[in-house]
């Protein structure tokens, strides 16, 4: 199943302004949680398609950003678009605007007493206004997809962590999004889960959905991303390729977190 990208209006609007099509944009965004300066002047964009990857170490506001960007966090300044579509403050036009922003956490956040069809099918039935059977036609080939429609009467306690994750994936997805966020999915899993995940991520990725991705894992950003990101203290330190992160970091901080991290 393939998802929809609207492919002749992006050509049509890339022709008219000479360039690719920005599907996030974070201009000057500042987010302070009390005294503490979260996210320091963020200037960000993703053009349609990429892939980007954010690194750091923890408390530098990977996870922040994230959610700043479908209001899950609030910012005190700046400003947030998707699609050029600027980031409501609230009602229903937040509630059409996150529709177009897939999210996946490091929690599956799935129903406990729904099967994982039914968790599938929920919100384009309730926010997309699909017809039911229109819903499980969806839910069904996204769970293919994700290599899991055998589990489809299930609930989501008789799964494994990499399973349930691979469910929110397309629960996510089900909602036909024009980007996809994702909060380091695989943090809570068992190691031998956490390939199955990453899989279906680096198929979506090869498929063309814009992703932005907060993880630690390094062989994904090395072999999905088109981008490195680098946070550190709330500030973006670099914004590169895999090659060039990973081989000649800019910045002493990305020396020493690569240092420290490709060293286990």
């Amino acid at each position: 199943m393939t998802i929809s990208q609207n492919p002749e209006t992006t050509l049509d609007r890339e022709a008219e302004t000479g360039g690719p099509q920005i599907m996030i944009s974070m201009q000057g965004v500042n987010k302070h949680f009390g005294p503490l300066h979260v996210l320091r002047d963020i200037d960000l964009e993703v053009a349609r398609g990429q892939v980007v990857v954010v690194l750091g170490p923890s408390g530098s506001g990977k996870s922040t950003l994230c959610r700043t960007i479908n209001r899950l966090e609030t910012i005190d300044t700046g400003s947030v678009s998707i699609d050029g579509r600027a980031l409501p403050q609230e009602g229903k036009a937040l509630t059409r605007y996150r529709a177009d922003v897939g999210m996946v956490f490091q929690s599956f956040n799935l129903f406990a007493h729904k099967t994982i069809l039914e968790n599938v099918m929920l919100a384009p039935q309730k926010v997309r206004k699909l017809s039911k059977v229109a819903a499980r036609d969806r839910a069904m080939a996204l769970l293919e997809r994700v290599g899991i429609a055998n589990q489809a009467d299930k609930l989501p306690a008789q799964l494994s962590g990499g399973q349930q994750q691979r469910v929110a994936i397309a629960r996510a997805l089900a909602m036909e999004p024009k980007v996809m966020l994702f909060d380091e999915p695989t943090s809570a899993l068992d190691p031998e889960m956490v390939t199955e995940v990453l899989d279906v991520m680096t198929s979506l990725a090869k498929g063309g959905m814009t992703m932005l991705v907060v993880t630690h894992e390094m062989g994904f950003a090395r072999r999905a991303a088109d981008r490195v990101v680098f946070m550190a203290d709330g500030q973006i330190l670099e914004d590169t390729t895999p090659e060039q992160f990973f081989t000649t970091p800019a910045t002493a901080r990305a020396r020493d977190f690569l240092g420290k991290i490709l060293s286990h």
